[in-house]
């Protein structure tokens, strides 16, 4: 466990980034049924939080992915921690569309950077991967190698390890869902009920709370 995992799992918590509801779920855009729901957008918005958050990230690279050359922001939510992170390392920074550009020279990546270079990319949160994995894709295109995936925040869905499996790239987060929910437990957010039901759902979304 980083010295972060805990204290951003709180933070994510306190400013109402995560909301867990096990006993009324929410239902995401994939028609799963869900306790929880986050939005990390919104710790841009605390200056303490997306301090710690820029922290972390840079430390986290910094152990996992030394050979870092470049950071890459997934858009959109991931661009302002890829900022702040590209600061505090003094590294360059590009980000990545969601898709090519209609018009003018029709590029996925935005900014300046040599074909070759290290590239590691940030996005605030991973559930299957599928969105940052289209991103490094898109990079990989374009000439970038991709050496790491690093995240604020994971569900931990067995299909995340899939994708990222077979498209090789490694990744990391500053924290995760199954710290999150202990954490909720701990701040007695959630009863121990509760708690058990939100650890099911992680070893079953697709069928939970049908």
């Amino acid at each position: 466990m980083s010295d972060y995992e805990t204290q951003i799992a709180a933070d994510l918590l306190t400013i109402g980034a995560v909301s867990l509801r096990p006993s009324a779920p929410f239902t995401w855009a994939s028609g799963i049924l869900s306790p929880i729901y986050t939005d990390n957008r919104v710790t841009i918005s605390y200056p303490e939080v997306r301090s710690r958050i820029a922290a972390g990230l840079a430390a986290l690279i910094q152990a996992q992915f030394p050979a870092v050359e470049v950071i890459g922001g997934v858009a959109t939510a991931g661009i302002p921690h890829a900022a702040l992170v590209a600061d505090r390392l003094g590294l360059p920074m590009v980000y990545l569309r969601s898709k090519p550009k209609d018009h003018g020279a029709g590029k996925q990546i935005e900014g300046a950077f040599t074909p070759g270079q290290k590239l590691v990319l940030i996005d605030d949160l991973l559930s299957t991967g599928g969105s940052v994995l289209k991103a490094a894709e898109a990079a990989r295109r374009e000439g970038a190698d991709v050496i790491g995936v690093a995240a604020i925040f994971s569900y931990q869905l067995p299909a995340a390890d899939q994708n990222f499996a077979a498209a090789q790239i490694p990744f990391d987060t500053l924290t995760n869902y199954t710290t999150l929910i202990h954490t909720a437990k701990d701040r007695g957010t959630v009863t121990a009920e509760e708690l058990d039901l939100l650890k099911a759902w992680r070893r079953a979304p697709e069928v939970w709370g049908r």
